[in-house]
């Protein structure tokens, strides 16, 4: 098992290069010395619990972001006896296509911790590089994400910008499946617009290929349900 100071280190690390702050400014908005922080960082000394706050709160982060990744974790669970989508599942994976950037992009969600029998607390990673440094992202969102037998609902709210909101909506997630169709709606700053965008969310990483691109962009036929039903559909 990967030590637990280093892990958090290089969490808290990563958090702060994305904010782009220096180790001395961290330093001065909790009160530590340069020197204390970078044995943080490099997993050197412990840090405790009120630090860590304290350095969530400096870093505009959930504190969940910055403890390690297994004890964190918890497995969402459906209610009642039906096979589920989500079911034991503790992370997840979408994509989507950005025809502003004409490129795929790729989510992790994190299942955190349980709220109720139905409700989940999440974060989500939206547009990184690579899967091993997902947290290194262009958007961090967090939320919950709410499973009932016909819909599972997902709510959430952008760490950075918390006045942007968005949501997706997954139907039939009380079939089991590798795989789920969903529908993506947020708020676009490029250019200022609301948007809705097909979301194919997965158990596993999927072959970024041209057949999941396609898949991902909207075809003839959604064009011409979108014209028939006058909304945006996806099944």
């Amino acid at each position: 098992m990967p030590d637990i100071n280093t892990e958090i280190g290089k969490l808290i690390r990563g958090a702060r290069k994305k904010r782009g702050m220096t180790l001395n400014e961290l330093a001065e908005v909790i009160c530590k010395s340069q020197s204390t922080v970078s044995k943080y960082e490099k997993g050197e000394i412990t840090v405790d619990i009120a630090t860590l706050y304290d350095i969530a709160d400096a870093l505009r982060v959930h504190v969940e972001q910055l403890l390690y990744v297994r004890p964190e974790r918890t497995e969402l669970r459906a209610p009642g006896n039906n096979p589920a989508f989500f079911t034991d599942t503790s992370q997840f994976y979408s994509y989507l296509f950005d025809g502003r950037s004409n490129s795929l992009m790729r989510c992790v969600f994190d299942v955190l911790s349980k709220a109720d029998e139905r409700k989940y607390k999440i974060m989500m990673y939206m547009n990184f590089k690579d899967f091993d440094n997902y947290k290194n992202c262009e958007n961090t969102y967090w939320g919950y994400i709410e499973h009932y037998d016909a819909v599972t609902n997902i709510a959430l709210t952008n760490q950075d910008m918390p006045m942007e909101k968005a949501s997706a909506q997954i139907l039939a997630s009380y079939l089991d499946s590798d795989k789920k169709w969903g529908l993506f709606n947020g708020f676009s700053s490029r250019p200022m617009m609301p948007i809705a965008a097909k979301m194919l969310f997965s158990k596993k990483k999927l072959k970024e290929d041209e057949e999941l691109i396609r898949s991902l962009k909207i075809s003839k036929d959604d064009i011409r349900l979108m014209k028939l039903y006058n909304m945006m559909a996806v099944t």
